[in-house]
């Protein structure tokens, strides 16, 4: 009989860090998890791997020799889109922000867990894999001079196109299904990055960031509202409605869509 035909990889990552260690580390249990792994140890290598075969993921430390993450990130990205979750020994809220407006899509804090690092690579590759919607525009999803193409992945506000990471654009098709109902950072992390660990930070820098593309004026958000002591909630304008796949009308016992203001409580992200 034929031997059977081998199982392909998950995906072939791109796995860059000056810290050896930390890279066969990282490189090990990708590997194990089924991964096929390249690694290099700077920017200008990183970038030779990249042209020579375009990784499905890339893991990228922040701090390299020579050009730090963030440029490498963005000469990636000039190339066409490629997943990206950097690699940073930094807490300090504006480089996270800046490695997602570069085009990262996730940012893991050292020290990190192998073991986490690797469940965080499978969410992300899932869902940049996941099979597209057909049906043409009724898989389009509409709302608040919003236009989402799940199929394209692709995003206008008021005709213009939006520049969307793959997690701007998952959290704004979420909240955009579900108007009207507040959700927990627990909750959206759960929901949107298929998570029930890690940084909820995370959550409260993509809902800022989201808030600088689709807001009128992010400093005072009335599409994306923050809910005290809860967490966030998406209301439309007065006689707007959501069309497309998969969106619902807040139910019975979901906070009303008012037009007020709502407040962080202590510790409540803004």
């Amino acid at each position: 009989m034929p031997a059977p035909d081998p199982v392909p990889a998950p995906g072939h990552v791109l796995v860059v860090d000056d810290d050896p260690t930390v890279s066969e580390v990282v490189a090990g249990y990708l590997t194990g998890a089924g991964y096929e792994v390249v690694r290099a140890a700077d920017g200008p290598a990183a970038l030779e791997c990249f042209a020579r075969r375009r990784p499905e993921l890339v893991v990228l430390d922040l701090m390299l020799p020579g050009m730090d993450g963030f440029e490498v990130c963005r000469r990636m990205r000039a190339h066409g889109r490629v997943p990206v979750i950097m690699l940073t020994a930094r807490g300090d809220e504006d480089d996270r922000i800046l490695g997602l407006e570069t085009g990262a899509d996730d940012y893991v804090t050292k020290p990190f867990s192998p073991r986490e690092l690797v469940l965080r690579v499978d969410s992300v590759l899932r869902r940049a894999h996941a099979a597209p919607i057909t049906g043409g525009r009724s898989a389009l999803i509409e709302g608040a001079g919003l236009v989402l193409d799940p199929a394209a992945r692709s995003a206008t506000r008021e005709g213009g196109a939006l520049a969307l990471t793959l997690r701007e654009f998952d959290l704004l098709a979420f909240l955009l299904r579900h108007p009207g109902r507040v959700f927990t950072r627990e909750e959206l992390m759960s929901e949107v990055w298929g998570w029930d660990f890690g940084d909820l930070s995370t959550v409260t820098v993509h809902v800022r960031r989201l808030r600088g593309k689709v807001e009128a004026d992010p400093a005072r958000p009335e599409l994306i509202r923050t809910v005290w002591g809860v967490g966030y909630r998406l209301d439309l304008p007065p006689g707007d409605a959501v069309a497309g796949p998969g969106s619902s009308p807040a139910g019975p016992g979901d906070a009303p869509a008012d037009r007020g203001d709502t407040f962080a409580g202590p510790g409540e992200p803004s």
